[in-house]
């Protein structure tokens, strides 16, 4: 696919100045780079963003994990004390020509630091300021560590997936943290929307808390009006604990088959050749009251035969249907292949990454960036070094 140009992404010329860290705040900053912000990472001196050091594996790229190098390509990073007067002043001048500032520490901590929103606002009126905390700025959990499976866990997430005799299941994803940045992100635009319209700045808050409630909506919408019932997973092939039979993933003879609606349960009985659901046809409500009993009848049957046979039958009966791949095997299909997701970038010239490029495309382009992740302070000279006036002597 074609790559849109920088000068054709529609944050061109938006700068964005980003002192969060770890994953909320910087997937926030990395969905504006993509649509052609610049962002520029401000770091601690030596240290830099503890993501650089946070390892999902035993990948080492350049001196960085593969996390830190997916969250923060197409990045700048300068190093800054906040607490030193010099770097405080450099930044505050960095600031005043600045579009947007995002931070994601626990809060009053980047208020002590002298760049809150209502110090920052006061340096530039038309700021958008982008802010995510674990759980509100005010409250009982304000300062509890705002970390992506302690967020899953109080949010109640942790109910709703897996069988109903399984321990509670977090997802294996850090999907707090990606769904905050992601609002952020959608908060931000709407800002930037705004002032072009009234010419005002913003304060946009987001926390992982709210992220995770957000995710949730669907079901807690029916939690509220329901009598408050709380949700039961079914003891068996779970995958929806407010869905009836045949919803989940059952095992076959060579895989796994995924089984979502079907228009009636005496249509798919009749196309695997199953017995003994009779009793059911005739009783709506039975997909969920006797969930557990039909998956058992269904799973009996889905197992003597491959995942390939059962799409061939349910597949041109409009059964809703799929196979479960791994990353391999998706990665191996046309349909992947098509989309052209994969990227490859270079660090200072040599160090090779592969990666992922942004979900989006724009006018039929992708936005893929062949910048990678900043090396520690690797712009804070050129970013940070006073400008010249434009009518000094040449």
């Amino acid at each position: 696919m074609k790559v849109l140009p920088q000068s054709e992404r529609p944050l061109d010329g938006l700068v964005v100045v980003d002192f969060s860290q770890f994953l909320s705040g910087p997937l926030c900053g990395l969905k504006l780079a993509d649509l052609g912000a610049r962002v520029i990472k401000v770091e601690r001196p030596g240290i830099g963003d503890l993501c650089r050091n946070l390892y999902l594996s035993d990948t080492d790229i350049d001196g960085d994990n593969s996390l830190f190098h997916a969250i923060n390509r197409n990045k700048e990073s300068i190093t800054a004390d906040l607490r030193n007067p010099d770097d405080h002043a450099a930044l505050t001048a960095l600031i005043v020509e600045a579009d947007v500032v995002i931070q994601n520490f626990r809060p009053s901590v980047i208020e002590r630091q002298g760049f809150g929103y209502d110090a920052v606002k006061k340096i530039n009126q038309r700021i958008i300021y982008g802010s995510i905390s674990g759980y509100g700025e005010d409250g009982p959990w304000k300062d509890l560590p705002g970390q992506d499976l302690l967020a899953q866990a109080r949010s109640g997430l942790l109910w709703l997936t897996g069988n109903a005799d399984d321990a509670p299941m977090p997802m294996g994803l850090a999907v707090a943290d990606m769904l905050a940045g992601n609002a952020l992100a959608q908060g931000i635009l709407a800002a930037l929307v705004g002032r072009g319209i009234h010419g005002r700045g913003a304060l946009i808050q987001t926390s992982l808390l709210e992220a995770m409630i957000d995710f949730q909506f669907e079901v807690l919408s029916t939690h509220l009006n329901d009598g408050q019932r709380l949700p039961e997973r079914s003891g068996v092939n779970g995958a929806h604990a407010y869905l009836g039979a045949p919803y989940g993933v059952y095992q076959t003879k060579d895989s796994y088959l995924a089984l979502a609606m079907t228009p009636s349960l005496e249509v798919l009985a009749d196309l695997l050749g199953v017995a003994g659901l009779e009793r059911y046809y005739d009783d709506p409500a039975a997909m969920m009251t006797e969930r557990d009993a039909i998956k058992t009848i269904f799973a009996a049957q889905l197992v003597t035969q491959t995942t390939a046979d059962w799409l061939a039958v349910l597949q041109p009966a409009d059964i809703w249907c799929s196979e479960v791949l791994n990353w391999s095997q998706m990665r191996a299909t046309d349909a992947y292949q098509r989309l052209d997701l994969e990227q490859t970038i270079l660090r200072n010239g040599t160090v090779r990454l592969e990666t992922l490029r942004a979900p989006i495309r724009v006018n039929g382009a992708t936005l893929k960036s062949a910048r990678a992740a900043p090396v520690l302070g690797q712009d804070t000279a050129r970013v940070l070094t006073p400008k010249r006036p434009r009518n000094a002597a040449q």
